[in-house]
């Protein structure tokens, strides 16, 4: 993975309250550190706090799949690095990987589909125009590609 092709969206460090009882970064601080990383993007692309309160808006999560790659400990140092593999007139694909940003080596990645809301319609809604533009210029500065098998993958005992 070529990580200058990805948008650096979050560090952060494994906290003392994110350890579970096996010694290692539970799974719900994982998805917070990735909803860190979400937030990020949509503010690179200009759907941050202040728009999404003057447009009534916002974007929701339809369907997450997270990989847990390697166990974290406490005091570890992260990164999380970005990607949009694609999008239409009112979604994102979008492959968020956390890496140790001590060593590089990845510990867990999410594929998310996201969405465009209106808020006060209740309903999705097409990006605005400026919005559009500014998630395209996003994907021509950050074209890096997931590594193979990191997307599109299901969950199945295999036989």
């Amino acid at each position: 993975m070529e990580q200058s092709q990805w948008f650096a969206a979050h560090r952060d460090a494994v906290r003392p309250e994110w350890i579970d009882y096996n010694g290692h970064m539970s799974e719900a601080y994982h998805v917070l550190v990735f909803g860190y990383a979400t937030d990020a993007l949509l503010d690179a692309i200009g759907i941050d706090e202040t728009f999404r309160q003057q447009q009534q808006c916002s974007v929701y999560t339809l369907e997450a799949h997270i990989r847990y790659l390697a166990e974290v400990p406490v005091g570890v140092p992260l990164q999380v690095v970005t990607v949009v593999t694609d999008s239409d007139h009112k979604r994102l694909h979008v492959n968020h990987v956390m890496l140790r940003s001590d060593s590089g080596a990845v510990v867990a990645s999410t594929e998310l589909m996201l969405m465009y809301v209106d808020t006060e319609a209740g309903s999705s809604a097409d990006f605005p125009a400026a919005i559009g533009a500014e998630i395209a210029r996003f994907r021509q500065r950050y074209p890096g590609r997931p590594e193979r098998g990191d997307m599109g993958r299901r969950i199945a005992i295999r036989r």
